[in-house]
């Protein structure tokens, strides 16, 4: 969004927050490329969105591996070249346990002069609002991570809790704004409950919380029993 608005807007500053990074993956396009450039001819007796089957399978994670032990892996666009549709490895760990499908785009990553004239900066993003806040002209593009979908991609495993979903409506207030989200989030109407109920205060506020962990196959949550006496 940063570059687009860029794009369209050479005359306005833009500020873009790298909180994950992107632009390090950026950096290393030529690295990646090179990578996806050897693995074409392994996966190439696959046919394209099929699943990858032994021995060629062990000769992907093998080629992987090499590159894994010489230097920086972009795991996102990797598992995206590799991976069935939405899912990501975070480390060659994760990758050599996945089931792994031809996803393998023909076309090497081009990124010449993407983000330039953009400002990139890496910080929490409630330190840069508070930076620009009390400016004139300033409006505030907003991408959080949607409530009620799955964060796995975002580098922080603590980030984008039920209260970080919440505290980006306080960038909301008094200013000029743009917010995404979609049909499969609930915060809109959430947030509409809440101005409909004129609702104050904790309502667990004194509760005993007792967690059981359940863990498994595909599981690993607490199970949370909150018990009020008084």
């Amino acid at each position: 969004m940063s570059h687009t608005i860029k794009r369209a807007r050479p005359d306005c500053r833009v500020v873009y927050n790298d909180f994950d990074h992107y632009s390090e993956r950026l950096a290393n396009v030529g690295r990646t490329n090179a990578m996806l450039q050897a693995l074409r001819p392994i996966v190439a007796p696959i046919q394209h969105k099929m699943r990858i089957t032994e021995p060629i399978r062990s000769e992907v994670v093998a080629e992987v591996e090499k590159w894994n032990k010489t230097g920086y892996v972009d795991w996102f666009s990797i598992s995206s070249n590799l991976h069935f549709t939405m899912n990501y490895s975070h480390n060659f760990e994760e990758f050599s346990k996945q089931t792994l499908y031809n996803r393998m785009r023909k076309d090497d990553y081009d990124v010449e002069g993407y983000l330039e004239g953009v400002e990139v900066v890496s910080m929490d993003y409630r330190r840069l609002f508070d930076q620009f806040c009390k400016m004139e002209n300033v409006v505030f593009i907003l991408d959080p991570p949607y409530l009620s979908t799955d964060c796995a991609t975002y580098k922080s495993d603590n980030y984008w809790k039920l209260s970080d979903y919440l505290d980006v409506l306080k960038c909301l207030k008094n200013t000029k704004f743009v917010y995404f989200t979609s049909s499969k989030s609930t915060i809109v109407e959430l947030a509409d409950w809440i101005a409909r109920n004129d609702f104050h205060g904790n309502p667990f506020e004194g509760a005993t919380i007792h967690r059981f962990h359940v863990e498994g196959i595909a599981l690993n949550y607490d199970d949370m029993m909150l018990v009020k006496a008084v």
